[in-house]
């Protein structure tokens, strides 16, 4: 760490603690060259997911429009927004996992109704109905004998 006063690029670190907030570590320092002591904050570098949309605009990750169409999808099903809470969760680590900082809009709307066919099968079909845009009632019964067919 470069001293602010000398410019020195050494210091050795004196103290370490967490702060109050518990989400960086505060460590008191003293340069190697001058003698004097300043403070450092350590705090993890979270880099944002980028979500790319159909017609290939880019937009922050936004883990409340997600929360927003469950609900919508689950409105008078019995599912309790702690469900949902957990649900938008685990998609949001399952995409910090990948590793992947751009996401397709595509690869979301698949691990919501992922997600959904599990928690509530009318609340993953009323989803499904908006996001696949079925244009007839054929592809909307396509879509519910496949969700039949992975019941068996």
């Amino acid at each position: 760490m470069r001293c602010p006063y000398c410019a020195y690029p050494e210091s050795k670190v004196i103290d370490s603690r967490p702060t109050d907030e518990s989400n960086s570590i505060r460590r008191r320092r003293e340069c190697l060259s001058c003698g004097k002591r300043f403070t450092t904050y350590e705090t993890v570098e979270s880099v944002p997911l980028v979500v790319v949309k159909r017609d290939g605009s880019r937009q922050a990750f936004d883990r409340n429009k997600i929360l927003n169409g469950l609900l919508r999808a689950c409105e008078k099903r019995p599912v309790s927004l702690d469900t949902l809470e957990k649900v938008v969760t685990d998609i949001e680590q399952n995409l910090l996992n990948s590793m992947d900082r751009e996401i397709p809009s595509e690869r979301v709307g698949e691990l919501v109704m992922d997600e959904l066919k599990h928690v509530d099968q009318v609340a993953y079909v009323r989803f499904a109905s908006v996001y696949r845009q079925f244009k007839d009632i054929d592809s909307f019964m396509e879509e519910l004998n496949r969700l039949l067919a992975s019941e068996t």
